[in-house]
């Protein structure tokens, strides 16, 4: 599973940023991306309150950064200060982009609905940026560097020399 950045904003105000594994795409139109939350976290009063977030894709270069907001409560730091990320005005949802990632998908709250321990909200994509070394053609995954979550502590990229052999 890929890694993920979101950001959202809760009634104070104050931007926050939760690491996630469990992201995906769900639909092409309308265009939906889903992320999986329990209700214990910090940031899903946000994200339910707001009612929209932003999935911002980290690259391997800010690893430390994507481990802290996943280890530290947004109620305890402030992620964004502590780990000198960049907050940047989104262009159709309150929540920040974050500089430093790769990609920014902008989204409102379509739906949401629980899923054992865990909510899944489900955000329609108002509005996508990427950098654009990194998704020309496709994604340049020299450039892109994206951090997928294979377990525990473990993280791994994708390697732009390894191919599907011809059938």
């Amino acid at each position: 599973m890929y890694t993920v950045l979101v950001s959202c904003v809760g009634k104070t105000g104050k931007p926050n940023l939760i690491t996630l594994a469990w992201a995906m795409s769900t639909s092409v139109n309308p265009p939906l991306v889903a992320i999986s939350i329990a209700p214990r976290r910090h940031s899903y009063a946000s994200i339910e309150e707001a009612k929209e977030f932003v999935v911002n894709i980290p690259s391997m270069e800010i690893l430390d950064a994507t481990l802290f907001c996943g280890r530290r409560s947004g109620e305890d730091h402030d992620r964004l200060k502590e780990t000198n990320l960049t907050p940047f005005p989104s262009r159709k949802v309150k929540p920040p982009t974050i500089k430093e990632c790769i990609a920014h998908l902008e989204c409102k709250l379509h739906s949401q609905f629980t899923t054992g321990d865990r909510t899944v909200f489900v955000g329609e994509i108002v509005k996508a940026s990427s950098v654009k070394e990194a998704f020309t053609d496709g994604y340049n995954l020299e450039k892109a560097k994206m951090t997928f979550h294979i377990g525990g502590n473990d993280f791994a990229t994708l390697d732009p020399k390894v191919s599907t052999p011809e059938l």
